[in-house]
């Protein structure tokens, strides 16, 4: 029981730890992008509205930077201290393509970050531009890698097992895994709507406290279309890696959906509790015949059930984490198109603009509930077919784990406080300096 309870600690640890970790590159892997877009259209215009916004923002940007290094540096920690087995078996894998996202994590991005905090004005409006791409490119690649090695995880290919240790027998498919093209598109997509929804979000606050200045109204405009667009991309994309997720893991499907037996005309589940024990949804309230729909592109389509599978992920935990990431896309859909739609007849009630800031995080919450999705419907594989999470695990005694834990709670609540408080006092500061100017143009 004792072994039991370790690995229950050890996995809810690092669950902690990356669910916090992954809020900050979540919004910087986007946001660079958008801050070249804002410098592309200052030198395009010349208009100092979009350097006003590149300055704001690329505060927050720094600030998220700094957070995602050191929560990142806690999981590396884990490996070696609760997931020695990790390591020992799939290392010639991992440990290379962890290294890479280590050199462009640190070679690209933190280098020319400092270029982008306090290089202007010393260098050229163009090699400062450049910095800016460089960057944002260093952390699109960090991210390439990171989801390389995950869906290895997931789909593992190029390799085989010698004395039980994993060794690549090709690199390109180990890079280009099954679900890896996937995985990259849906998760560059859901950066992209993180960030845009909180660009829109900080834009409306500072118009609610007072600020119409053109910077915010372009950073405004700039996140509610780019979510109006993204939000319909990754309608498509999800699909496409929905039908992928039948193909490599039908199991995680079958949870997803909380299909227990092997069937056709699934309707889809709207609301469910799926019960482990007598393999049934109790409450089940589905449309007919739209689950196969979605799933196969037909109407009669046939998808395996839980039962088909010898071993499956926690059904309830799949089950709910996606319908949660769903609801909060389809709120994303409808919020954006209201929006854009009002923006274009160039209106924007209050009543709008308190939505948008309630919006502000709604990324994150989808990214998390998606990450979740993805982790526990793998389980009890940590490498699927080739190591499983107990293997994995190392010998630390619960105790330690929940002292430890503890400790990780706590700082994280604090962090994420600050962080969130730290943002809006931004935003209301740089309000404030705008309505101060604006009152003195107008005396």
């Amino acid at each position: 029981m004792n072994v039991l309870d370790a690995l229950t600690m050890a996995r809810i640890q690092f669950g902690a730890n990356i669910s916090f970790h992954i809020l900050f590159p979540s919004i910087n892997i986007a946001l660079g992008w958008f801050l070249l877009f804002f410098k592309w259209r200052y030198i395009k215009t010349g208009q100092q509205a979009w350097m006003d916004a590149y300055a704001f923002w690329i505060k927050i940007f720094a600030l998220s930077f700094a957070l995602g290094v050191v929560t990142g540096a806690t999981m590396s920690f884990q490996f070696g201290t609760n997931w020695p087995g990790f390591m020992r078996v799939v290392g010639n894998v991992a440990g290379p393509l962890l290294s890479y996202e280590i050199l462009t994590a640190f070679f690209l991005e933190a280098t020319f970050l400092g270029v982008m905090l306090f290089g202007r004005s010393r260098i050229s409006e163009r090699a400062h531009t450049l910095a800016t791409l460089i960057v944002a490119l260093g952390n699109t690649m960090s991210t390439f890698w990171i989801l390389t090695l995950n869906s290895w995880m997931q789909t593992p290919a190029g390799f085989e097992l010698v004395n039980g240790h994993a060794v690549v027998t090709s690199w390109l498919e180990v890079i280009f895994n099954p679900s890896a093209p996937y995985r990259f598109a849906h998760m560059l997509i859901a950066s992209g709507l993180t960030a845009a929804f909180l660009l829109a979000g900080l834009s409306a606050y500072r118009r609610l406290k007072g600020d119409s200045s053109k910077g915010v109204s372009l950073t405004l405009k700039t996140g509610v279309l780019a979510a109006a667009l993204l939000i319909s991309l990754q309608i498509v994309v999800g699909d496409m890696h929905g039908l992928k997720t039948r193909e490599v893991q039908p199991a995680k499907l079958a949870a997803i959906e909380g299909i227990w037996r092997t069937e056709q005309s699934v309707p889809l589940l709207v609301f469910a509790l799926p019960n482990e024990q007598t393999h049934n949804n109790d409450f089940a309230l589905g449309i007919p015949k739209l689950g196969s729909l979605i799933l196969t592109h037909s109407l009669d389509g046939e998808i395996k059930g839980l039962e088909s599978f010898p071993q499956h992920p926690p059904v309830a935990k799949v089950f709910w984490s996606f319908r949660v990431m769903a609801g909060i896309g389809s709120l994303m859909l409808l919020v954006s198109w209201l929006a854009a739609w009002k923006l274009r007849r160039k209106e924007s009630p209050r009543w709008l603009l308190r939505i948008l800031v309630g919006m502000t995080f709604s990324g994150w919450v989808a990214t998390l509930a998606g990450w979740y999705v993805t982790e526990m419907g793998r389980q009890p594989w940590l490498v699927t077919g080739v190591l499983t999470t107990a293997e994995a695990a190392g010998g630390a005694t619960p105790t330690m784990l929940a002292s430890s834990l503890a400790m990780y709670l706590s700082l994280y609540a604090f962090l994420l406080v600050a962080y969130v408080s730290v943002l809006f006092h931004l935003a209301k500061k740089a309000a404030s300096a705008q309505v101060l100017t604006q009152q003195e143009q107008l005396a």
